[in-house]
């Protein structure tokens, strides 16, 4: 079985901001308290013992009750919207980025198999900037990766989606790594390499290198962008630093779909 997407929590909590992102870690074992709105849900609503319930008190709490199920369904279609808010932002005009047209007409057929849930944008889309380190802790941008199309993965190593999914990172950077084309998978980990080194290390993944993102401005300024929802998530990024793809959630890189979607993009058959 495919390993599941892991969603931020944040969109739920955010109304109460008493639960932020990185304290409580999105991680399988992170038990986020409910927000608040919803945990006062959960109690019924009480009346005063000496107070005899009368047609007016059943009719005010079967409004409060009918309000309150109506602003607990507004959160869940806003978490819902984010999804379909990232396939219809893939095509937004305004976003258009000077990049490589013809590497999204290529690829656009074969976002298929294994990789069909990459979302292949009608032209090349603006990404903001995006900062992190490499294993020196020297600066890097995607204006560093400027002429070579990035596969830039976004992951963690409490997010076991994204731990099973390095392995075939490692492998596809083995393969089809070059002057041409790179992974850079950015471990979000709050403690950094120590964390995330060990962690590639034990599965002998020697292939990718090393980077990281450890204040959480990385995850943040994709989030502002509408390509930040949960872990993984992968952009496939053109020599002009535009993206050309994006997949919320995980896929299976290193197969025969994943490296064809991936040689269209560096325009390689």
């Amino acid at each position: 079985m495919r390993a599941t997407y892991i969603l931020s929590i944040e969109a739920l909590v955010e109304i109460d901001r008493r639960v932020d992102r990185f304290e409580c870690g999105i991680g399988p074992l992170c038990k986020a308290p409910a927000p608040h709105l919803i945990a006062h849900l959960q109690a019924p609503l009480r009346h005063d013992t000496d107070q005899p319930m009368t047609d007016e008190t059943k009719r005010s709490g079967s409004t409060v009750r009918l309000l309150a199920l109506a602003a607990v369904l507004g959160i869940a279609a806003g978490v819902a919207a984010i999804y379909v808010r990232s396939a219809a932002d893939s095509n937004q005009g305004a976003l258009a980025c000077a990049g490589d047209q013809k590497a999204i007409e290529r690829m656009k057929p074969l976002a298929r198999g294994e990789v069909a849930g990459v979302l292949v944008p009608d032209r090349p889309r603006a990404l903001p900037e995006l900062t992190f380190v490499n294993a020196q802790e020297q600066p890097l941008n995607l204006a560093d990766f400027t002429g070579k199309t990035v596969l830039l993965n976004i992951w963690a190593t409490w997010c076991v989606p994204c731990r099973e999914e390095m392995p075939n990172l490692d492998r596809v950077q083995s393969e089809l790594g070059s002057d041409k084309f790179e992974v850079v998978a950015v471990s979000i980990d709050l403690d950094g390499f120590k964390k995330s080194v060990p962690f590639l290390e034990e599965l002998k993944l020697a292939n990718i290198n090393r980077y990281a993102e450890p204040t959480g401005k990385l995850f943040q300024a994709l989030k502002m962008a509408g390509r930040a929802v949960g872990l993984p998530t992968t952009l496939i990024i053109d020599g002009s630093g535009c993206e050309i793809g994006y997949l919320p959630g995980p896929a299976v890189w290193d197969s025969e779909d994943g490296k064809a979607l991936i040689k269209a993009a560096v325009g390689e058959s």
